[in-house]
């Protein structure tokens, strides 16, 4: 991916690029719209990338082009760095205009040339969006002479929040912190346990192959957008339960003060609190499983997660429940929707000589139904977001 990048910005540009930058796209594994509840996630990231490749630019122009799956590049209109504010700039174009204006803001300025380059699906609930932006802020961290892991250069997690930022305030859509700290932050092997609230970090071992088992992610291909009402509303509704019960955010309802919590808030709340606070548990619980190495056990935990988000936080589809409820039936140990919700993509965790047989099983169920054809892989959890090398 990173030679694609490199080779399309030699085409458009005349001139070889001063680096390529790349970040995955990311699985959660289970914790679910707890990370803007100040609570516990636990994604991995995908060998699946973004490439960016950059060249500065003295003119203090941003001018960034992105080569899609048919080979044709796409050019956003260049912008004056220093002239972004929220809104102006939109569709895909704002996610790296928008990383580009937090930089400015925190110091590190100067126009870049930018070609975009990927195979992380988009609209599959896979973060491609986030590992759009956190490959931009590598390209133009990097043309400032700044890399990740120096000595005197920003942390991940402060590199997080400024991606964070950026699409909070410029691209206006409410995200928490999860994905962009899973592509800049997680490592091969492990899956990456976040308290969002400290910003403390565990790599938790995931070896799936060793168990006898594999992660089967199942693009549902079914419209998925974090800009759509529901999301915000659910987002809105957790910091209402929040503020009712006098709370920083519902992290801190325990599993044993869940039905006094409840029993104070009106009854659209309720589903809502129970979710975050149910799905933080889940998550503990599936971190003590892999720690011990028991990776067969979070079967249940995954499918409970799944229920929850049907049943409380309403975030499922025909497509995603189709695609759990086959997968199960197929003999998965558990599967889940993973990312916003929606649409997107479901997760199983299958037998690994029983992959193939399982998205046969998935793809007959979604023909029988006259849906568009999943598309389907493996995932193992691989290297966050760097410069190639």
């Amino acid at each position: 991916m990173a030679d694609h990048a490199a080779a399309e910005f030699r085409t458009l540009h005349g001139r070889p690029p001063a680096g390529v930058w790349l970040a995955p796209g990311r699985v959660n594994l289970i914790g679910e719209h707890t990370d803007y509840n100040d609570g516990f996630v636990l994604p991995f990231a995908l060998p699946y990338r973004i490439a960016v490749a950059a060249a500065a630019r003295t003119d203090g122009m941003l001018a960034v082009t992105t080569v899609g799956d048919d080979g044709r590049p796409q050019q956003a209109a260049p912008v004056r760095i220093a002239d972004l504010a929220p809104g102006s700039v939109s569709g895909w174009a704002a996610y790296p205009s928008g990383v580009a204006w937090v930089l400015n803001a925190e110091g590190f300025g100067g126009g870049a040339d930018l070609v975009v380059a990927g195979d992380v699906p988009a609209g599959a609930g896979l973060s491609s969006s986030h590992a759009l932006q956190c490959a931009t802020a590598l390209a133009l961290l990097g043309l400032g002479g700044v890399e990740l892991d120096d000595p005197d250069a920003p942390s991940r997690a402060t590199v997080a929040r400024w991606v964070q930022r950026s699409e909070n305030d410029f691209v206006g859509v409410p995200t928490g912190l999860l994905d962009q700290t899973a592509s800049l932050s997680c490592v091969r092997d492990r899956v990456l346990f976040l308290d969002v609230r400290s910003g403390e970090m565990e790599q938790v071992p995931f070896d799936t192959s060793s168990a006898g088992l594999a992660v089967l992610v199942i693009d549902t291909k079914a419209k998925h957008s974090h800009s759509d009402s529901g999301y915000r509303e659910r987002r809105a509704g957790c910091e209402r339960a929040a503020s009712l019960l006098g709370l920083a955010a519902l992290r801190d309802i325990t599993d044993a003060g869940l039905d006094d919590a409840l029993s104070a808030l009106p009854d659209e709340l309720r589903p809502l609190v129970r979710h975050v606070v149910t799905e933080n548990a889940r998550v503990v619980r599936t971190v003590e499983h892999l720690r011990a190495g028991r990776i067969a056990d979070i079967g249940d935990l995954l499918t409970a997660s799944h229920t929850s988000m049907r049943d409380d936080y309403r975030i499922s589809c025909l497509e995603l429940d189709l695609a759990v409820d086959t997968a199960l039936d197929a003999g998965a140990l558990g599967a889940r929707m993973t990312g916003g919700g929606f649409g997107g993509s479901a997760i199983a965790l299958v037998p690994a000589d029983a992959v193939a047989s399982t998205g046969q099983r998935v793809q007959a169920a979604f023909s029988a139904r006259g849906l568009t054809a999943p598309g389907l892989f493996t995932a193992v959890p691989s290297p966050g977001a760097g410069r190639d090398t």
